[in-house]
């Protein structure tokens, strides 16, 4: 059938359209894979979505440093009291929209009603939008950790990513692990078969949890890296199911495999300004992360008028118009840190992943060169007294 090219219908360009009638296909959607809907996101009961402005507070008691005397029978000095402390962190809100727009009279010459397609496909939109925001803020916590390592925090320089024995209670090491020029999975050779080839990943993880090393993590890695631990025969046999998704993972399931397409790395110029701190420079130019079950709470907003119409009938002479807007809203909370950016706007992805520089809000890309790292803040908060507490490792590699 011979498809009309040159018909103008009110700037309905979006429709092929034929001379005569046949029925639509739909493409398949082929966007990177989601890390919404895998185990790295939970609900979080503590989170009050029903707060009245845009952030939320969620507090908690922090482990005692007790203080233990020895008893005396000959002083009788009181005894050293042990004391308590609590601290608090705020979680941001946001609410996204999605609308379309129909021409009324349209379906008569397409024989298609446009709105019936955004409304089929709204599932992908929302899932997508969450995906975006939720990457966003892996690498929001991949920057604020690295200006601890990197940069310059509170007249102190850093001392780089995690070691074997770094203090994990010390804010002059951020929370990640520079592998450097090495790659995630090195090339084999005499001395270096098997498992030891991707070594890097397993050191990562024992540098950043110790004694607390989780017994799995959840492995967030690009393609290019996903091929390299098959070529390394190193993917297990036996996948692991989790709901309604299969995990294909490595070390006898240590690690569970999301490879994904998605950007999860810093640009060279973002990385190259995170350089300019006075701390101790990250030359892995590619990220991965190590992500642990629920280092991200996720909570769903009750939003107002979720679906809403609205119709111009003198649109078009008379023959009128139609609109659908969709509303869904979240929190996204970062295990262990705290939202410091504006808290009066509802954040963009762009604003997950932004630093403050002097205490104002930009793109790390706009921080002032050379001396500007060391007035700047990731906006995500570290919060957490250890890093042994926090769920969020980004690996630097080559």
């Amino acid at each position: 059938m011979s498809v009309v090219t040159n018909l103008d219908i009110g700037g309905n360009t979006e429709y092929a359209l034929q001379a005569a009638l046949g029925a639509y296909s739909h493409e398949a959607y082929t966007n990177a894979r989601k890390l919404t809907g895998t185990g790295l996101v939970s609900g979080n009961p503590m989170i009050d979505k029903g707060t009245e402005t845009y952030i939320g507070q969620l507090r908690w008691f922090k482990p005692l440093n007790p203080t233990i005397n020895t008893a005396s029978l000959s002083d009788s000095s009181d005894g050293a009291m042990t004391t308590f402390e609590s601290d608090f962190l705020n979680y941001i809100k946001t609410v996204r929209t999605h609308g379309a727009q129909k021409v009324n009279m349209s379906s008569l010459v397409t024989g298609v009603d446009g709105l019936a397609k955004v409304g089929r496909d709204f599932g992908e939109t929302r899932s997508q939008d969450e995906h975006n925001a939720l990457l966003s803020v892996l690498k929001g916590v991949a920057i604020s950790e690295a200006i601890h390592g990197a940069a310059d925090m509170g007249g102190t320089a850093g001392l780089g990513g995690q070691t074997f024995d770094n203090d994990p209670e010390s804010a002059k090491y951020g929370f990640y692990v520079d592998l450097g020029a090495a790659k995630p999975v090195v090339d084999a050779t005499t001395s270096i078969q098997g498992a030891a080839r991707a070594q890097g990943f397993l050191d990562a993880m024992g540098k950043a949890w110790k004694d607390y090393e989780p017994d799995y993590a959840y492995l967030c890695c690009s393609p290019e890296v996903m091929a390299s631990l098959r070529s390394a025969n190193l993917v297990d046999q036996d996948s692991v199911s989790e709901g309604n998704v299969m995990f294909s993972t490595i070390f006898d399931g240590k690690f569970r495999l999301i490879p994904t397409r998605a950007n999860q790395g810093v640009s060279t110029a973002e990385l190259g300004l995170l350089n300019e701190g006075t701390g101790v420079d990250i030359t892995g130019t590619k990220t991965s992360f190590i992500v642990l079950p629920g280092a991200l709470a996720m909570e769903q907003l009750d939003v107002p008028d979720a679906v809403e119409f609205d119709r111009d009938a003198s649109a078009y002479q008379g023959g009128g118009t139609t609109e659908i807007w969709y509303r869904w809203g979240y929190v996204i909370a970062p295990a262990g840190y705290s939202w410091a950016g504006a808290q009066t706007a509802f954040p963009s992805d762009a604003a997950y992943k932004q630093v403050l520089e002097s205490s104002t809000q930009k793109d790390l890309e706009s921080v002032t060169a050379t001396t500007g790292m060391d007035n700047t803040a990731g906006i995500w908060t570290r919060k957490a007294q250890s890093v042994l507490s926090l769920g969020i490792l980004p690996v630097f590699h080559s």
